[in-house]
């Protein structure tokens, strides 16, 4: 009865946690979005930024549930784009907040917001068999527009700490940073080649309401 409703104690989980991470980047999406239509990018972050560092980091709960089984994700895949977020949030945006006010922190935090809105909502929705078609094509069609838009915003945060101020906070610094964006090439790679993988599953056959796994 459970598996049928919807209604065990995973699926209920699920949902609550997939609505409530979809509410919290639709809450960021729609802060920068007005901000930087009403003020501008240097505006952004007074807005936005501890509420953004808080739910971006709660996605480390994504690691656990792939690590956990509760949910089919790839650990490896998982990992890295998590990771890629908590170095951008906790390792540029925080330590430098003065970068914080130029236009690529604006259009980081717009791509993450608009991919996570899509991809929390289909994921909560999934779990009753009520996911749209224009949902399904979304999710899995996105990210071909989204994602060189959040990278390369991403790139552009990590330059201008390695460039500015990263040296006044520690000699070694310019460093790590360099090292973590010699990673982002064939990171970035991986990480775009699954995801083209997952759309040729979910939509070569045109069929979405038959997919039946994550």
């Amino acid at each position: 009865m459970a598996k049928s409703t919807g209604f065990g104690p995973k699926k209920a989980y699920l949902i609550l946690y997939n609505a409530a991470s979809a509410v919290a980047w639709a809450t960021i999406l729609g802060r920068v979005a007005v901000v930087l239509g009403w003020k501008g990018a240097p505006f952004v972050p007074l807005v936005v930024d501890n509420f953004a560092r808080i739910t971006q980091t709660f996605a480390i709960m994504e690691v656990v549930h792939a690590l956990t089984g509760v949910v089919p994700a790839p650990v490896f895949t998982t990992a890295m784009q998590v990771a890629s977020r908590l170095f951008l949030m906790w390792a540029v945006c925080f330590p430098f907040p003065q970068l914080n006010v130029n236009i690529f922190y604006s259009t980081m935090l717009c791509a993450w917001s608009l991919t996570e809105v899509m991809r929390y909502s289909y994921f909560a929705l999934k779990q009753i068999n009520a996911v749209p078609a224009w949902l399904h094509w979304l999710r899995y069609s996105a990210f071909l527009v989204l994602y060189p838009v959040g990278i390369s915003s991403e790139v552009a945060m990590t330059l201008a700490a390695m460039w500015g101020p990263a040296a006044d906070l520690a000699s070694w610094y310019p460093m790590a940073l360099t090292a973590v964006l010699a990673a982002y090439g064939p990171g970035s790679a991986i990480l775009y080649a699954h995801m083209l993988k997952q759309r040729r599953r979910y939509l070569g056959t045109g069929k979405p309401a038959q997919k039946k796994k994550q």
